[in-house]
């Protein structure tokens, strides 16, 4: 518990230096000076836009504190991308960049950012401050404002050429109408802290070889739970139920079935609301012990349901969800679509982070004792500093957890 502590302590934020092309001035950071991003901006003026772009590291290190400042805030932003990787392969590469960001300095305003979303291949735009009943005017705007020019300057053939994007930040999440495979794509698209292709290799590697282990050493749980359950309840062994995973994609999440078969599911929809919004748990408990951010002693769990819930035995069908390629062994717990309906634009971030897992540093670090935030927090921060160590070390201490039986209702 105390490494895990000391891995996840706060430390200061710097930016990489990136190494800028030579055909411009690119802004980069420096190590010593740690400028912040206000002063960048600054230099950043309209005069020089023309000579100078953020390099693809400062401008992607921006692009994340404008994601989470939007998800905190009323206030929009637009991210316009252009795909020119093909224009700048010309022998006429100066003179079409130079065009490039003239156009740019005349379509964007001083609080605007500009730079490499892909070093030498698309060209960002970040377009602050944008209310959302100006989405669709501002989109239109920026179009008619950026391709107009450059046909003028570059002419038809090279600007069929150049490939535009345009994407608001943060999404409308709770319009039930929404296709979750777009948000999966543009996520992979803009999302700078996406794990590399051998560390996601390396992970799903760890997860087939995990849960086939786990598969063979807990089978005959999968023999005497089953028994248990038909002999003290009616209905079926396994509880499944539609839940949400990474990029917002619906699985059947597997369990043991530890409730009657006919409950209420309202009490939970009730309860979940008021948690994630911040109702339960406001007040310090009478007996002067932890506040329980979970239901107790509810009455649609069965004897034998209680000795699973206690124990986590309840959890070991999702072994097969991690097969399957649905979860991880360690990661954010999957929720429940009506959860989703409650989230806040910042809580949202742990659905595109991580695949969801059985464990994680949630279960490890209070459990059932954590509030909403605090859970999410620990979900981004596992998330943003994850290595196939850090796994190890929550796998170790998640028997102790479960042993301890700490937060487990």
């Amino acid at each position: 518990m105390q490494i895990l502590k000391t891995l996840f302590r706060p430390q200061a934020k710097q930016l990489s230096p990136e190494t800028g092309d030579s055909t411009m001035t690119l802004l980069t950071d420096n190590r010593n000076s740690q400028k912040p991003v206000d002063s960048l901006r600054q230099s950043h003026s309209p005069e020089r836009h023309h000579q100078e772009m953020f390099s693809e590291g400062v401008f992607r290190r921006i692009l994340r504190w404008e994601q989470h400042r939007a998800q905190r805030s009323p206030k929009f932003f637009l991210l316009v991308l252009m795909d020119v990787e093909r224009v700048v392969r010309t022998d006429r590469r100066k003179t079409v960049l130079g065009e490039l960001f003239s156009v740019l300095a005349a379509s964007m305003r001083e609080a605007d950012i500009a730079g490499w979303y892909r070093e030498n291949a698309v060209i960002g735009m970040i377009f602050t401050d944008v209310r959302a009943t100006d989405r669709e005017l501002l989109q239109n705007l920026i179009c008619a404002k950026l391709r107009a020019p450059l046909l003028a300057k570059l002419g038809s053939e090279l600007v069929e050429q150049i490939q535009f994007s345009l994407h608001f930040f943060p999404e409308e999440w709770d319009n039930p109408t929404d296709d979750w495979t777009k948000r999966k794509a543009l996520q992979r698209f803009v999302e700078s802290r996406n794990l590399a292709m051998t560390a996601r290799l390396m992970k799903r590697a760890t997860d087939i070889v995990g849960s086939l282990v786990g598969l063979i050493v807990f089978s005959p749980f999968f023999v005497a739970i089953p028994l248990a359950i038909k002999l003290t309840s009616k209905g079926p062994v396994f509880f499944k139920q539609e839940r949400v995973g990474q990029y917002g994609l619906r699985f059947k999440f597997l369990k043991f079935r530890s409730m009657n078969n006919a409950n209420d599911p309202s009490i939970h929809r009730t309860f979940v609301k008021q948690f994630i919004a911040g109702a339960i748990g406001s007040e310090p408990g009478a007996d002067g012990k932890a506040v329980i951010y979970k239901l107790q002693q509810d009455s649609r769990v069965t004897q034998v349901g209680n000795f699973l819930r206690k124990t986590s035995l309840d959890e070991l069908p999702q072994l097969i969800n991690v097969l399957r390629g649905e979860m991880s062994l360690v990661g954010p717990r999957p929720p429940i679509p009506y959860e989703v309906e409650s989230y806040q634009y910042w809580h949202v971030q742990r659905l595109f982070e991580a695949k969801p897992g059985i464990t994680g540093l949630w279960q490890v670090n209070g459990r059932s004792r954590t509030t909403f935030d605090e859970m999410v927090r620990l979900d981004l921060r596992y998330a943003r500093r994850w290595s196939l160590w850090l796994d190890f070390l929550i796998l170790l201490q998640t028997p102790r957890a479960v042993l301890a039986g700490t937060g487990a209702y």
